[in-house]
């Protein structure tokens, strides 16, 4: 039988019980209760051999308890006598340091006097073989044996390191300068020609020797020297060519992007910092150069036309980007291993000769973008051509806007973001002047401000139509500004953005950030992608372009103001613009309305005046003035009909930008804005009642027959007006009922009217007020 199973800690009785009687079932189904019986047999006498081992392990505990406690009582007692030992111990450790004092005292002082006459007897040995070594030096120097020679210099080196505080200390090191110059002067036609010949093998040898006597710089001296002389001279053959200056750029680059893998590659064998020395050559190279990049760059400006100047410069500018991203490329997988400080140096003298010209790029970009919208033509002998060419001049003004980011960023890589701001600025102001003299040579061309010599009445809308068109190009030029804006704030903070940190604050004392010392810790800088010049040459203007990032980055590139003023500007043009059309349109109203007060029949006798007072007043007809002003007004809803009708954006957007003259009274019911024919319609209809008005207080004197006619002039006005939905104005009201009125009731029609209105009128019709 398995007992095990009842060690088991997922043991079940049920389960242990079923399968102790499973195997009988099988094997022999009769004998269950004597197996059963011989299992409780078996069971019990395993519970009995448990119960003899328990008590036996039990005794021996019992036994072996008494015993434990003795040794415990045996090791407290040790622990105790060696306590009292470590006390002794100490004690007598306490009396040997006091009886011992002076002695040890002593040994200190004769170990100090040993190692100082050690030290005076190496120093006396170095002293002897300072001498010997420099009477033998001359010997040795005759040998010309660079290896043996300087082994020789170095011991003596090492000889007056012990010599520092004998007297003659600085003449010794006089002396042996001289013996490494001669040295120096011994080997030098040998370096040179191991540095042309690019000898591995030798050039090891001398930076061995060079590093032993101290004389490394003068070694790379005559490195950067052998290289620098047929690097310029390269330079200069290629300024005595015919070659364009930028292709001469663009072939010294390439020549100098080679020597830096080629040098670099041999460089590596023999120098311990090979891309420090590299990096070194090409700035000593740049500054060597005869003539200099800055000097040919100014002779190219200044033989170069204004309207040329600075794709000029982009264009050298082009060559110089693409052997600095040459040389990026090249360093960027070393560049833990560079010389960041050498690195930033050769950034510089890449990109330094264009430092004056960035400096002014915002004079440059204004002068370029002026010259260039100057040669755009807007003015010219017909009317139908002046529309033509401002439409045709949007896209020509926003593609030379668009072109000055993309000169800005190719030039400036965005640090030159306030310069282009004043460029743009000056572009929109050119732009806005010579269309607004445009907008006022198509004004005379229409003759609208022409006061007119004779009353004969002619309509013509192709004024209007071709104001239309005028608003329709203002409102493209509001909306590509608006595009345009959106475009330029989102380049500016991409392009820019780099130089703004987390930490910028437009309130700290000085308006510019500090990188944080874990940012600093955290990623090497990359030179090439840290070069500002901005920041050094014009602080203040770099303190602007940090507040206008900041300003988009926190408001966003779709809230600012960058070209406010140019959209104010481009808003004039568009309020212009309204005013020549409504002018258009009032201008036939305008010429009939200005009769009125010259009009002889209004003080002298007619047929009218044969006939009675009493005479009905539907018998008189409206002049002729009034008929044609309102069938030219009843005409109008099918002229402004294209305002409905049309749909243009541009048209839509400008109408909705524009205010029209003679808004409505206060208190009047305002029109639907939103239906542009209504609001015209509007406009010119209060013109027209407003100049009625003026006019008919400049007559001079009316009989009554004339009263009565002008009562029926402005009905048949008052009656036009109702039949296109508007409302007479109150002054118009005030003039008929005036009019109307008896000379017996006037006084008390006049107190509903102002008092100079009826001043006027009374003493137009001889009455006393």
């Amino acid at each position: 039988m398995d007992f095990s199973r009842f060690l088991s800690d997922d043991f079940e009785v049920k389960s242990w019980v079923n399968a102790a009687f499973r195997a009988v079932q099988q094997e022999a189904p009769g004998k269950v209760d004597a197996h059963a019986a011989t299992l409780v047999m078996k069971l019990q006498l395993f519970i009995q051999e448990v119960n003899n081992a328990v008590e036996e392990t039990s005794h021996q505990a019992l036994q072996n308890m008494p015993r434990v406690l003795r040794e415990v009582e045996v090791l407290k007692q040790e622990a105790t006598f060696l306590k009292e030992q470590m006390i002794l111990v100490k004690e007598d450790i306490k009396k040997f340091e006091e009886d011992t004092a002076q002695s040890m005292q002593v040994l200190v002082e004769i170990d100090r006097v040993k190692s100082r006459m050690q030290l005076a007897a190496e120093s006396l040995q170095e002293a002897d073989k300072w001498s010997t070594l420099s009477a033998d030096i001359e010997e040795t120097l005759k040998t010309q044996d660079v290896s043996v020679i300087s082994a020789k210099l170095t011991s003596m080196q090492s000889s007056l390191a012990m010599l520092v505080d004998t007297p003659d200390y600085s003449e010794k090191c006089v002396h042996l300068e001289a013996l490494k110059n001669r040295l120096e002067a011994m080997a030098s036609p040998q370096i040179v020609a191991a540095f042309n010949s690019q000898s591995v093998g030798q050039a090891k040898t001398f930076v061995k020797v060079f590093t032993e006597i101290d004389r490394m710089p003068q070694l790379l001296a005559y490195y950067y020297k052998c290289h620098k002389v047929q690097l310029v001279a390269a330079w200069q053959e290629l300024c005595q060519s015919d070659l364009s200056l930028n292709r001469q750029l663009t072939e010294l680059y390439d020549t100098l992007l080679g020597t830096w893998h080629s040098q670099l590659q041999w460089a590596t064998q023999v120098f311990k910092n090979p891309h420090e020395v590299v990096t070194v050559l090409l700035i000593q190279t740049l500054g060597a150069l005869v003539p200099s990049i800055p000097v040919c760059l100014s002779t190219a400006m200044e033989r170069t036309g204004q309207e040329t100047k600075l794709n000029k410069l982009l264009e050298l500018y082009d060559a110089t980007v693409h052997f600095a991203k040459g040389l990026e490329v090249a360093m960027l997988p070393n560049l833990k291993e560079q010389n960041l400080v050498k690195v930033m140096e050769l950034v510089e003298a890449v990109y330094g000769p264009y430092k004056p010209y960035q400096l002014e790029y915002g004079d440059l970009e204004e002068e370029n973008l002026l010259i260039q919208i100057s040669a755009v033509p807007l003015e010219h002998w017909e009317v139908i051509d002046c529309v033509q060419e401002l439409n045709h001049s949007v896209n020509k003004l926003f593609i030379l806007a668009s072109g000055a980011i993309d000169n800005c960023i190719k030039l400036t890589d965005g640090l030159g973001v306030c310069g282009l701001l004043k460029a743009l600025k000056a572009l929109f102001s050119k732009y806005t002047s010579d269309f607004t003299n445009t907008l006022q040579s198509i004004r005379k061309k229409c003759k609208l401000d022409d006061i007119p010599s004779d009353s004969l009445f002619q309509e013509d809308w192709t004024a209007f139509q071709n104001s239309v068109r005028i608003i329709t190009t203002c409102g493209e030029l509001l909306h590509q500004c608006g595009d345009f804006e959106q475009q330029l704030a989102n380049r500016i903070l991409s392009t820019a953005g780099k130089y703004l940190s987390d930490s910028y604050s437009p309130c700290s004392f000085s308006g510019f950030q500090d990188t944080s010392s874990a940012e600093k810790k955290s990623s090497i800088k990359n030179p090439w992608q840290e070069y500002n010049y901005l920041l050094k040459e014009n602080p203040s203007e770099y303190a602007s372009l940090m507040e206008t990032l900041y300003t988009l980055k926190e408001k966003g590139t779709s809230n600012h103001n960058l070209l406010s003023s140019s959209r104010s500007a481009l808003s004039r043009l568009n309020q212009l613009a309204h005013h020549l059309a409504f002018d258009s349109v009032f201008l036939r109203i305008r010429e009939q309305l200005l009769l009125v007060s010259k009009m002889e029949g209004w003080s002298s006798g007619g047929i009218g005046e044969t006939l009675t007072d009493d005479l009905p007043n539907f018998s008189l007809t409206p002049l002729e003035y009034i008929s044609n002003i309102g069938q030219y007004i009843m005409s109008l809803p099918l002229h402004l009909e294209p305002f409905v009708t049309q749909e243009d954006s541009a048209l839509e957007l400008a109408l909705h930008a524009g205010k029209l003259p003679y808004p409505p009274e206060q208190g009047d019911e305002l029109p639907e804005l939103d239906n542009m024919a209504d609001y015209w319609l509007g406009s010119i209809a209060r013109a027209t009642m407003q100049t009625y008005c003026e006019v008919i207080l400049q007559i001079p004197e009316l009989t009554a027959h004339s009263t009565k006619q002008l009562a029926t002039d402005i009905d048949y006005l008052i009656n036009v007006m109702d039949a296109l939905g508007l409302q007479p104005s109150r002054a118009l009201q005030n003039i008929v009922t005036l009019l109307k009125a008896k000379p017996e009731d006037y006084r008390q029609a006049a107190k509903s009217t102002p008092r100079r209105m009826a001043s006027s009128i009374a003493a137009m019709r001889g009455l006393e007020c």
